[in-house]
């Protein structure tokens, strides 16, 4: 994205009309090359209206993510484990920026947001649907001694984190499926994405990516395979303050994130995956339901018994023996 068309945002994002003689001026074009930059824009999913002798305006206007209301909600709990951040108006993953960062520096408590992620994806290489100013791309590095064993059930971990942001956010029965998707009423709201580099049984850095869906558009939302909701969804009504202004959804929800993931990282090095597994049970989205295990051989069936200590999935087969199951390249889905 250019400068010219990043200033163009900043003036539109309040949803107001703003006539093209008056964008020119402000961005510092001539009003056919404001048209340009607008149809650019429009690609990114902005919907843009105009009106003749009126001008041009984001319908509903844009909540575009902000470094100084982030880190000012930020809880004193996790202000001290942050170290900086950075916000993109576009990258291609939070992920893969996060990860070279790790790797040339440490970086340990750096938090990476973007707007729009160009190849954003997620477990298993999927692609994650990623509209510009919409949802939260979110990374996080931690640094552990350890090595990857001391990563076992941190994924779920994680999703005790989002289930708590979320929760304190005013979004209600959000569930957990094993091992890294957020959901609400058997739809996906979330994702989440670890990976690891250095040393597998020493100093390693852990990437921490978080997904979720806040305002989807229904045209990026068709290319979505599953059934899926968003957070404005959910709170079924606009958040606004006593003024009657409209609120930064994204930006309180971000620190929300931000001031969960972060103290929990702390404490999890210390005390694993144990300390967080009967919250992370309560809120088991498939517990007690008949379920399918793939793995890259096989297919297994049974009922799905909550998670181990160390974050495996408890399997009841139909023999009535619990057969474990983690780590790899693992995917779970409900059998009807």
């Amino acid at each position: 994205m250019s400068d010219t068309q990043s200033k163009i945002i900043d003036i539109l994002k309040d949803g107001a009309f703003h006539s093209g003689e008056v964008l020119g001026e402000e961005v510092g074009c001539s009003r056919t090359a404001v048209w340009k930059h607008l149809r650019k824009l429009e690609a990114l999913g902005l919907v843009i209206e105009t009106t003749k002798g009126t001008g041009y305006r984001i319908v509903g206007g844009i909540d575009m993510l902000d470094e100084k209301s982030i880190v000012g909600a930020l809880s004193v709990e996790a202000r001290p484990h942050l170290s900086n951040i950075d916000i993109f108006q576009a990258i291609n993953s939070t992920n893969t920026y996060a990860r070279e960062l790790a790797e040339s520096s440490s970086v340990s408590g750096a938090v990476i947001l973007a707007e729009q992620q160009t190849a954003g994806r997620g477990r298993r290489g999927k692609n994650w649907v990623s509209p510009f100013a919409a949802n939260i791309y979110l990374s996080i590095v931690w640094d552990f001694e350890q090595g990857a064993q001391a990563l076992e059930g941190l994924s779920l971990a994680i999703g005790v984190a989002v289930k708590r942001a979320l929760t304190v956010h005013g979004v209600q029965g959000v569930k957990l499926k094993w091992p890294n998707d957020i959901y609400v009423e058997q739809k996906k709201l979330g994702g989440i994405l670890l990976e690891m580099i250095g040393d597998p049984v020493g100093h390693c850095s852990v990437i921490v990516g978080v997904g979720l869906n806040v305002s989807m558009p229904a045209l990026q939302a068709t290319a979505i395979d599953q059934d899926w909701t968003d957070v404005t969804t959910e709170l079924h009504t606009q958040q606004s303050n006593a003024d009657g202004q409209k609120l930064s959804v994204r930006n309180t929800l971000a620190a929300a994130l931000i001031s969960e993931i972060l103290p929990l990282m702390d404490t999890f090095q210390a005390q694993g995956f144990a300390a967080y597994r009967d919250e992370w049970q309560a809120a088991d989205a498939f517990y007690g339901q008949s379920a399918e295990i793939s793995t890259p051989k096989q297919s297994i069936a049974g009922v799905v018994r909550g998670v181990e200590t160390n974050g495996a999935l408890r399997l009841e087969l139909d023999n009535g023996t619990i057969e474990s199951f983690i780590g790899g390249e693992l995917s779970l889905r409900l059998v009807r």
